[in-house]
């Protein structure tokens, strides 16, 4: 008897400890009463295989609520990191812009107070207004650009006009009357039209280039907020801490074990790509742009000397100037003697202009260049691209979430320290049918991305508008933008014209080589179709 019972004792397979595990499990902050201090029977789990194991029921449920969030987490900080790269540089233009316009305002005041004296302090207000305009068009976008360099160039021409021929009496109607004549006579020279040419299209690209950093910080801003479904998280479970539960404590998932679990979980972000990457695209033309012939620092910086060379035209021709008015508008009336010479010595208009030497220009705006500005930016602008398609490798390149590549035979599969046998599945919602990992929902569109995504195609046909010279309507940036974070700017009858974008894919193909594929698309268009419609509808009122 003692002989039978003592094989049946060494028989009988020794309970492991789970000391190891225990000791993990407390170090992230949860009750050591929970872990079992040697193995147990694993009826009780749900997700992690069963059998022997070192987890507790309470124990998985507190390790699928720490592997969401170890998920949340680092999502976060790649996105985060992309979002500040794009809000400093943001800041850091729109600091640039506005102090560039502040430079290019005091440098013609401090010219013009040497150079005209009183005679330009009596009318500083119209060359106020002028820079008021250009400000409040780089802030709020609503200031047609050629309508508003036109008043002023008319304006200037009606003061000019009245202090050219300070002795005649000049009713307000007759000052309209010259105005009128500022396109026929061109007494500023060619000045007028250069220089409506070249800030208009600075101006449009500048402001453009620099929402366009904006749309993009709120659009991964907004991102980058996950939020696991139930599926994603029991199979985030599976990766991360079910191997703890077998003891595997130092063993990781195998990198494709983690890059399906990532494209599952991170599948409406991978359908960002698309038009992410064409948006990216857009930024890049604008910024050549703004390196060259629309360099808003090439227009802005000698804006006062382009100014003064037209009102010394304008001096030099007065005589003809002045003839031709008379004799379309009439003969204007004659001061009386008395205020005639009283009006010549308070106004004669016969001060030359004078340019200051480089050395007393006011000093770069915001401590640096235009084209330093442009050129860090287009080096984070190419980093950016393909950046939600890479994103699932990008997680799963950190050591946390997973073992290197190199390390196949000896990683977690999800059920033991093996190698993972199954084919890593596509990116995007589409592809996600046949992952082997989590199950996803390949009808069900993710709202807030569609919104994004439609901010991203607005954007992007502003940019093409901003290369080619046009003017934009832009919306502003606020909370309400892009649905819940960024937002876009077009009136419901134009935003189909204005989405069209003809682009190439990741394979040269451009969207024309793909009506071959369209019978597979098919079934979806109505339901695409009807989705576009609601989102316009919702979001018309926020665009406007």
């Amino acid at each position: 008897m003692v002989v039978l019972c003592a094989g049946l004792l060494a028989a009988e397979p020794k309970s492991k400890s789970c000391s190891e595990v225990r000791r993990l499990y407390v170090s992230k902050g949860f009750n050591k009463n929970d872990a079992p201090t040697h193995e147990i029977n694993g009826d009780h789990l749900k997700i992690c295989p069963q059998g022997y194991t070192c987890c507790s029921q309470e124990m998985e449920e507190k390790y699928s609520l720490q592997s969401k969030d170890d998920f949340k987490s680092v999502v976060s900080e790649q996105c985060n990191h992309l979002q500040a790269v794009f809000a400093s540089r943001y800041k850091k233009f729109d600091e640039f812009f506005k102090e560039l316009l502040e430079n290019a305002e005091k440098s013609l005041n401090d010219m013009f107070v040497k150079t005209y004296g009183r005679l330009y302090m009596q009318n500083s207000e119209l060359f106020k207004d002028l820079f008021g305009e250009l400000k409040r068009y780089y802030v709020a976008g609503s200031v047609n650009l050629e309508e508003m360099l036109s008043d002023f160039w008319a304006r200037l021409l009606e003061r000019m006009f009245r202090l050219v021929n300070s002795q005649y009496h000049f009713t307000d109607e007759y000052l309209e009357c010259v105005s009128k004549y500022t396109e026929q006579l061109k007494p500023f020279g060619d000045v007028p039209r250069k220089l409506k040419l070249q800030v208009t299209r600075a101006f449009v690209a500048a402001r453009t280039f620099a929402q366009g950093l904006a749309v993009a910080r709120d659009v991964v801003s907004k991102v980058s907020v996950v939020n696991p479904t139930a599926q994603c998280t029991h199979a985030l479970l599976k990766m991360i801490y079910c191997s703890h539960c077998q003891g595997l404590v130092t063993v990781k998932p195998c990198y494709n074990y983690c890059s399906n679990i990532m494209r599952g979980c991170l599948a409406h972000q991978g359908d960002l790509d698309f038009e992410w990457n064409n948006f990216i695209d857009a930024m890049l033309m604008v910024a050549e742009r703004l390196e060259g012939p629309f360099n808003i620092e090439s227009v802005m910086d000698p804006i006062d000397v382009k100014i003064s060379d037209a009102i010394m035209n304008m001096q030099e021709n007065s005589v003809q100037v002045s003839q031709k008015v008379f004799q379309g508008c009439g003969p204007p009336k004659p001061l009386p003697a008395g205020r005639i010479s009283r009006s010549i010595s308070e106004g004669a208009f016969s001060a030359r202009f004078r340019p200051y030497h480089p050395e007393e220009r006011p000093t770069t705006a915001a401590g640096t260049s235009l084209d330093r500005l442009v050129t860090d930016v287009k080096e984070k602008l190419k980093e950016a691209k393909k950046f939600w398609s890479s994103l699932p490798s990008t997680v799963c390149n950190d050591e946390r979430m997973a073992a290197g590549n190199g390390n196949e035979d000896g990683c977690w599969n999800g059920k033991g320290k093996s190698r993972y046998l199954f084919a890593v599945t596509g990116n995007g919602l589409a592809n996600q049918g046949n992952n082997p990992e989590v199950q996803v929902d390949t009808s069900k569109a993710d709202m807030l991305i569609l919104r994004q995504i439609m901010a991203l195609r607005v954007m992007t046909s502003k940019m093409k508008n901003a290369y080619n010279g046009n003017d934009v309507d832009f919306f502003d940036i606020s909370d309400e933008s892009s649905g819940e974070g960024s937002g876009s700017g077009c009136e419901y009858q134009q935003c189909p014209s204005e989405l069209e974008y003809n682009a190439t894919d990741h394979s040269g193909k451009s969207a024309g080589d793909k009506a071959g594929g369209a019978g597979a698309r098919a079934g979806a268009q109505p339901y695409l179709l009807t989705v576009s419609c609601i989102l316009f509808l919702v979001m018309q009122r926020e665009w406007r």
